[in-house]
Formats: structure tokens, C-alpha cells, sequence
């Protein structure tokens, strides 16, 4: 089968980006033989992806570290919140991800197994506007945790601070203060890492913004400072904008590589990596070092790490032919059991028409019940299969491009006739979140399946989106100008959905078993490149 992307050249060498998807503000350890990474999850569930690798080059997504959100407002999505920029690091045989919620406070999961169960999570230290927390445990037996500061919710940035923490991990042991200031020269600076390394302590920090910023380093011989401070990654003379956050890893032989993401737009923030080497006790990033700063490298020779793994890619396609939903997938708000079944009728997945925002005109940006899924290549196609006979009367079920814009098409049942249905919504981040629903045309009534594709190409002046619809084995093209978007730091995404979008829509009240409301069964959805350009 055609990988969707492979950055493994197979000749000794790999292209950037090593993971073409939207995995946010990753960080990295290595544990024996195994890199493992995690990454920003925001409002979206199940959270904290767990991605593995043994060669830092080929990627697979293998766990989530948390379930759900335990905050019964996540049961609505709550767009911009949820858990931001978590640092992964493994300390007395556990592994821990330590990660900030802007309105909540900082936050700890951990566990033996990585690929099991996670503990439920464990709040360190409650507050506004703490984000991007990293643990440190040093080898006097204290232990820290260095963090930025939400301008939205604190009103501030350009910090980073620091306090105390028990050795187990759990709670904060003292309180919070500046532990660097960094206003004039290193402004919004933010996601910082911690390290000790031949008597400093260094903290990697991006700074300068997520599109046009750097990555800084720290370091001082004292954790709480004064700190020094360079620039040791910037976008130089490459296509590579903001190249920064992320984490410092080795490997078995003591190379060292710095994993970090790059800000594409609709596509979010994908993921590179870039060799490092050290001078004067300063880390250089990347490749033709000026004074000490890198600039990224777009092909690099393979991290030597003593395993070469298989070409691999993130997988996107999916025939629901497992009793569970496939790690792909995540939710737009917590879920509920009565979303879907996967054994109702099994080799499908069923989405009951729900609204489980309660609202009187309920839109999908606002509904919990889209299952979604990553972009992991740039140019696609990607075609769900859905069976309608069961949608009853002011249902409707389809696919859609989610974004701070987003559109879709779906069958909806109106006045007993099947209709195929068209809709947008723009600026919906900004709150006020209408979509324009336009009639495509009128179904026959036996009309039991159709096919509804989205199509990204490659165009002259950059990606293309184009939507289809499929009957009786008849492709047609849906005339549109839209072009999906990414929203507070999420890039766009594909998702399927059933709900009840009229006005007259009550709040959720159960499923078709038990008589309440109808249904789709989803055949597939198979998603095949259209080029392997970047």
C-alpha cells in the first residue's frame, strides 16, 4: 500500500518533515531502545497522543494518555482550551507527561506502561493562565517545574516560571515567581524544556512568535538563575518558518537531535527534526551554522540509533472492521457512549443523530459528537462511504472539513425526502457561528448510500480543496470556493458526524435501539495521496 508520506529516503538520508500531521508543541524521551513523543491535544479526545519510533525517522501513533477531560464544560467543545504543551520525561521506572490547561491550572498523568493505561490525571498546581509546563528532577533530590504564562488568561508573557514541586511529582511544594524575564529580547517566549547537561542547566524555549519565530537556549549554573540566553535555530535562508518547540533527545551512541514543529496553516503544526552538535557549552541546531545558529535542514543523513525501521506512515483509512475505534480518531468534546457503535452492525461504524450541545440551532463547531481526524499528508483524496436508510425525520449525517472555517456535505431529512445538503460557516473561533446551508439537489427516496469526497491538489499557487458527491457509481463535483482553515492552533481536520441540526432539535435523549432517533452506517473512509510532494 502507497504511504501517505515518507520522509525514510531508504538510501541512508530522510526529508523533513518526518511527521506530516498536526502534532503541536511535541516533546521526546528515549527509554532503552524506543523514542517516545506527545503532543498538544487542546479540546480534542481522547488526548496526549503517544507516538513511538525507533529511529526518530518513522512514526507511529501507538496510545492516548487520557480518556476524556474531566471537566463537565468538555462535554461541549470548548475550542482554544484543553491541554496545551506537554513535556514527556521518564524518572524512577515511570513515565510522566506534565501538561498546562490555561484555564484550569498545571497537570500530571503518568504510568509504568506507556502503551496502557494512564493513571487518571493528578492537578499539580491550580491557576489561570499556567501553560507549557516542564518537570525537572535534580540530582540534590529537589524537584521543579518550569512553565510560561497565557497572556489571554494571566495578562502577561514573555515569562517563564518556575516552583517547586514534591519528589513524587504530584503536587507543588511552594510557591510560584519569575524565574526569567523576556520582554526585550526574547518576547513570547513560551514551551519551555529543561535539561542538565556538564554543570548547566539549560532551558530550550521558542520565542518570536509560532510563524516567524526561533528557538531559544538557556543556561546557567544555578536553576534559578541568572540565565544566558542564544539563539540557536532560526529560519535562515529555508522554506522553514518558526522552527521551534519541542524537545532534545540522544541517541544510543550520544548523537543528539532537536524534535520541533513548523507552523503549515491549514495542515498545523508538523513535525521536523534536526541534528545537534555543541560548542562552548551552547547547543547548534539544524545546518549551516553562523555564530553558533542553525537554520533547519530539509534532507539530513538518518539519526544513527542502531535500528532501521520500515518506512512507515500515520494510517488514515479505515474500514471499521474492529470493535474499537481506531486510534486516528478523536472526538471534538468529550464523549459519550451514545455517540456510536461499532458492533451494532459490525464492519460499520454507526453515528446516532444526536445534539448533544442542547442548543435550540445547533452547529457542528458546537457539537462534541464530530469524530475527526488528522491531515497527514499535503495533497489527497479522501472518500467516506455512508448508509442513510436509517436518518429520520430533521436528521442528517455527512462529512466536513473542520477548521476555524468549515463546510460539509450531508443527506438531511426534510418533510420525509432525502436531500442532499451543502454547508459553510466562517470565522466560527470568533464565536458567533452560523452556517449557510445551501440544497444540492433532492434524493430519490430508495437512495440507501452515497459517497462523499474531499479532494486537497496541488495547484499553482498552493493547495486546492474540491468537494464530490457519488450515486450510482456517478462522481460529481460540487461547486465551491471554500478553502478549509486551521483555528486557535489546530490545523483543519476530516470529520463524520450525525446530528440534528433544525431548530426543533431537542437535547440528547438516547439512540435508534431504544426508539428515540435514527442513524448512519459508515462503510469506510479511505484517504489515498495525490502526489508525495511537500
Amino acid at each position: 500500500m502507497e504511504l501517505l508520506w515518507k520522509p525514510d529516503l531508504e538510501d541512508g538520508t530522510f526529508k523533513n518533515p518526518v511527521i506530516f500531521a498536526d502534532y503541536s508543541d511535541p516533546d521526546v524521551i528515549r527509554v532503552g531502545d524506543t523514542y517516545y513523543m506527545t503532543a498538544s491535544s487542546f479540546n480534542y479526545v481522547p488526548g496526549l497522543p503517544i507516538l513511538t519510533s525507533k529511529d526518530l525517522v518513522n512514526w507511529k501513533l501507538v496510545n492516548y494518555a487520557i480518556d476524556r477531560i474531566n471537566y463537565e464544560n468538555y462535554d461541549t467543545p470548548q475550542h482554544s482550551k484543553g491541554v496545551w504543551a506537554p513535556a514527556i520525561r521518564y524518572h524512577n521506572d515511570r513515565f510522566y507527561i506534565y501538561y498546562g490547561m490555561p484555564d484550569e491550572g498545571i497537570f500530571m498523568v503518568s504510568t509504568k506502561d506507556p502503551l496502557g493505561k494512564w493513571d487518571e490525571p493528578v492537578l499539580v498546581l491550580e491557576g489561570k493562565g499556567l501553560i507549557d509546563s516542564c518537570p525537572f528532577w535534580d540530582d540534590d533530590g529537589r524537584a521543579y517545574v518550569v512553565h510560561g504564562y497565557a497572556k489571554s488568561r494571566i495578562g502577561f508573557k514573555s515569562y517563564l516560571g518556575i516552583f517547586p514541586m514534591s519528589w513524587d511529582g504530584t503536587k507543588a511544594v511552594g510557591e510560584d515567581h519569575i524565574l526569567y524575564n523576556g520582554v526585550e529580547t526574547q518576547p513570547t517566549i513560551e514551551g519551555p524544556k529543561v535539561y542538565k547537561r556538564n554543570g548547566y542547566y539549560y532551558i530550550l524555549a521558542p520565542a518570536g512568535g509560532v510563524k516567524p519565530g526561533w528557538q531559544t537556549a538557556l543556561r546557567s549554573k544555578n536553576i534559578y538563575g541568572p540565565y544566558e540566553e542564544k539563539i540557536v535555530l532560526k529560519q535562515g535562508n529555508t522554506i522553514v518558518n518558526g522552527p521551534h518547540q519541542g524537545g532534545l533527545v540522544d541517541t544510543v551512541n550520544g548523537d543528539e537531535w532537536f524534535v520541533h514543529f513548523q507552523d503549515r496553516g491549514l495542515y498545523g503544526r508538523i513535525v521536523h527534526i534536526q541534528p545537534v552538535v555543541w560548542e562552548n557549552d551552547w547547543p547548534v541546531m539544524g545546518q549551516n551554522e553562523e555564530d553558533g545558529c542553525g537554520e533547519p535542514c530539509l534532507v539530513c543523513t538518518k539519526p544513527n540509533t542502531g535500528i532501521s525501521e520500515t518506512p512507515c506512515s500515520l494510517e488514515a483509512s479505515d474500514d471499521f472492521a474492529d470493535t474499537a475505534l481506531n486510534l486516528m480518531w478523536q472526538w471534538l468534546g468529550n464523549p459519550k457512549d451514545s455517540f456510536y457503535s461499532l458492533t451494532e452492525n459490525p464492519g460499520f461504524l454507526r453515528l446516532y443523530a444526536l445534539n448533544p450541545s442542547g442548543k435550540k440551532e445547533p452547529v457542528l463547531w458546537e457539537s462534541a459528537n464530530v469524530l475527526t481526524q488528522k491531515l497527514v499528508c499535503p495533497f489527497f483524496k479522501a472518500s467516506a462511504c455512508l448508509h442513510i436508510g436509517s436518518l429520520l425525520e430533521k436528521e442528517q449525517a455527512g462529512m466536513v472539513m473542520m477548521g476555524g472555517h468549515y463546510a460539509y456535505l450531508a443527506v438531511r431529512i426534510t418533510g420525509g425526502m432525502k436531500t442532499l445538503v451543502y454547508a459553510e460557516a466562517f470565522d466560527a473561533e470568533d464565536g458567533s457561528v452560523k452556517e449557510k446551508l445551501t440544497v444540492l439537489q433532492k434524493l430519490a427516496p430508495d437512495t440507501e448510500k452515497i459517497i462523499f469526497s474531499f479532494a486537497m491538489e496541488e495547484g499553482n499557487d498552493g493547495p486546492v480543496f474540491k468537494m464530490f458527491f457519488t450515486l450510482d457509481e456517478k462522481e460529481t463535483a460540487v461547486p465551491t470556493a471554500f478553502m478549509p482553515s486551521d483555528h486557535t492552533w489546530v490545523g483543519a481536520k476530516i470529520g463524520l458526524f450525525a446530528n440534528v441540526p433544525e431548530e426543533t432539535a431537542p437535547a440528547e435523549s438516547g439512540t435508534a435501539a431504544d426508539g428515540k432517533g435514527g442513524y448512519a452506517d459508515f462503510e469506510y473512509i479511505h484517504v489515498t495521496p495525490l502526489t508525495t510532494g511537500n
